[in-house]
């Protein structure tokens, strides 16, 4: 059984690993999504959570976070 907590995405980051790469990597798309991290709010406590997972998502989504990775958007309900 796995648990998988709801935050918010507050900040989005490009962080690639502190490794020189042999190559230089085309950062002309903006970086490499892998290497994304968001600063996600849980009710006031505020974690770096990767976004490899979900290239798509944008700072105000809500995520589902499982061990520090985001895997999932979750729709807001419509008052």
């Amino acid at each position: 059984m796995c648990l998988a907590l709801p935050g918010r995405i507050l900040s989005i980051t490009h962080q690639p690993p502190a490794v020189e790469p042999v190559e230089p990597p085309d950062l002309s798309g903006g970086g490499d999504p892998l290497w994304r991290v968001a600063e996600v709010d849980f009710g006031g406590v505020r974690q770096a959570v990767s976004l490899a997972c979900l290239p798509q998502a944008r700072v105000g989504d809500q995520v589902l976070v499982h061990v520090g990775l985001a895997l999932s958007i979750v729709a807001e309900d419509e008052p």
